[in-house]
């Protein structure tokens, strides 16, 4: 049942990575975070769970492919974005606010892509499902 659990790992990749979107879109506006400065927009990394290298390992059994993992969160761009609102409360002297510079179009783009990639693979899933249940079916026959 490798293809179920490795789509399975696909999902939860991307489940998190469509938090971690929901999570800058959520902040677009936030002038100050719980250490004092803008929020600064991160990133999901992604990767195999078992390096390409190690899965053509020389002179060694081949390993399986096991699906992805979560390798880390960052920060992307430090862009801020200054506007002029003396009436804030985080204004400074001259009345500047400092927000994230956070693309609102991209991380929408983003999202949908990362939602198309959570339905594939919950498709990939279906499939394999269909695929044992069929070969279930082809054994019980012979």
């Amino acid at each position: 049942m490798d293809a179920i659990e490795i789509s399975r790992t696909g999902l939860d990749v991307e489940w998190q990575r469509l938090e971690v979107i929901a999570q800058n879109l959520a902040n677009m506006n936030t002038s100050r975070t719980a250490s004092g400065e803008p929020y600064r927009a991160v990133r999901l990394l992604s990767g195999p769970k078992v390096r390409f290298a190690r899965l053509l390992g020389a002179g060694e059994a081949p390993a399986r492919p096991q699906g992805v993992a979560v390798l880390g969160v960052e920060q992307v761009g430090s862009g801020v974005r200054r506007v002029h609102e003396p009436g804030h409360p985080d204004a400074d002297a001259q009345g500047f606010v400092t927000y994230p510079d956070i693309d609102h179009a991209a991380e929408m783009t983003l999202l949908i892509q990362t939602s198309r990639a959570y339905e594939a693979n919950l498709t990939a899933m279906s499939f394999a499902q269909q695929m044992y249940a069929r070969a279930l079916d082809f054994g019980k026959q012979s």
